[in-house]
């Protein structure tokens, strides 16, 4: 008995398959030609050349120009079109929201930041969040209602079981038991939430250090210090939400803290955290530390130091190194992964040097020994992490001609 429309391996599923194939190509490849696409999906001429009208007519591919330069005619190239769908990105933290709308090839079409500073702002944090997608959204010359999926990158993670943001009591207003209720019905589009470091990989994975990784840990530390756990190829965000919260991990060197939750600290934080870079600093005599926030004068101070050949700076890259080795040893331990990315801020200034050390000293601590890389994606990677998952998920959505 033949199968019905949609099962597998019915003219329609195929076809499907076929037009996701192609699209997936020119996403990769850019513009293609109908020979190009043929040769690489191993689809003849005629199929190839239906598959482009029919992509076409759908409004999925633009015809946007022809080969030149070669011998023989000229070929027909053909691209995804970016209007096909958009999708739109959040970054929170306390100070600020950051949004972004990119089109379905990845592009960014529209930025905004919206200040947030601190529990005086008097304005809730729904609005907060309408105002930031808002302006992204005005920025990209779009309306609501064109952006197919928004993801919210926020500090901590909202708890499955309750539904409430946990692991991130510095973040004002995100607490509210409602507000994943609130969202829902103030905007028009789905949205899904996730961990900030969590993003910070997915766009290491999806773009940067990490790709064609499986198993692979990532370290952030920059407001705080924190984790991604990518095993299988999937991330792991643990029962409630909390799997790579390595900042409240206790470790040799730093006092005991208790009670972290209410503290929003731990040891491995007050050990290796990026405001532990400019006491230490001072500790050393080093003179010259950037006023302003900790983040910025760590950052400065390690950038300095692993250009630096004096031996404070010296002194300072090499006890900043063991101590990130200290928390990572722990973790490489329990996880064996693959690779390690460090990003963030007090990470990535220390570029290579940095990564060397800390690469050294991990060999001495642990007997796993995973490879540790820098992290490619620097600007704004949460965001672009934010942008990757919702993209993912529109491109699906868009894509399926099966339907």
């Amino acid at each position: 008995m033949a199968g019905t429309a949609g099962t597998p391996g019915t003219p329609r599923v195929l076809r499907a398959m076929n037009d996701r194939a192609a699209l997936d190509l020119l996403l990769e490849h850019g513009q293609l030609s109908r020979t190009r696409i043929g040769k690489l999906t191993g689809l003849s001429k005629p199929t190839a050349s239906q598959l482009l009208a029919r992509l076409e007519a759908a409004g999925l591919v633009l015809a946007t120009g022809t080969t030149e330069g070669r011998p023989g005619p000229n070929a027909q190239l053909y691209e995804v079109n970016p209007a096909a769908g958009y999708a739109a990105g959040l970054d929170v933290t306390p100070q600020r929201i950051l949004a972004a709308v990119a089109d379905i090839t990845g592009r960014t079409v529209g930025r905004h930041e919206l200040p947030t500073p601190g529990r005086r702002t008097g304005i809730p944090v729904v609005q907060q969040v309408t105002d930031a997608l808002d302006g992204a959204v005005k920025a990209a010359g779009l309306a609501r209602g064109d952006i197919h999926r928004l993801v919210i990158g926020t500090p901590g993670a909202f708890d499955p079981t309750t539904g409430r943001l946990r692991y991130a009591s510095h973040l004002p207003g995100w607490h509210s038991p409602t507000l994943l209720e609130e969202l829902a019905a103030a905007l028009p589009m789905p949205f899904e939430y996730e961990n900030d470091v969590n993003l910070v990989a997915l766009a290491e994975q999806r773009l940067g250090a990490a790709r064609d990784h499986a198993d692979f840990v990532l370290l952030w530390n920059q407001e705080g210090l924190g984790a991604a756990l990518v095993l299988g190829g999937r991330l792991h965000r643990g029962w409630t939400g909390g799997a790579g919260e390595v900042g409240f991990l206790p470790v040799p060197g730093a006092p005991l803290v208790r009670q972290v939750t209410k503290a929003n600290s731990g040891g491995y934080q007050e050990l290796a955290g990026s405001q532990a870079v400019p006491r230490l600093a001072r500790e050393l005599g080093i003179e010259d530390i950037p006023a302003g926030p900790y983040t910025e004068a760590a950052a400065h101070l390690v950038a300095r130091a692993a250009k630096t050949g004096d031996e404070p700076h010296r002194h300072l890259l090499r006890t900043y190194a063991t101590r990130l080795a200290t928390g990572l040893a722990s973790l490489v331990s329990v996880l064996d992964p693959e690779l390690v990315v460090l990003s963030g801020a007090s990470l990535t200034s220390g570029g290579e040097t940095l990564r060397a050390l800390v690469q050294a000293e991990l060999e001495e601590l642990a007997a796993s020994r995973p490879r540790l890389v820098v992290g490619d994606v620097r600007e704004h990677p949460v965001l672009r992490g934010a942008l990757e998952s919702a993209l993912a998920t529109t491109r699906d959505e868009v894509f399926d001609t099966s339907r």
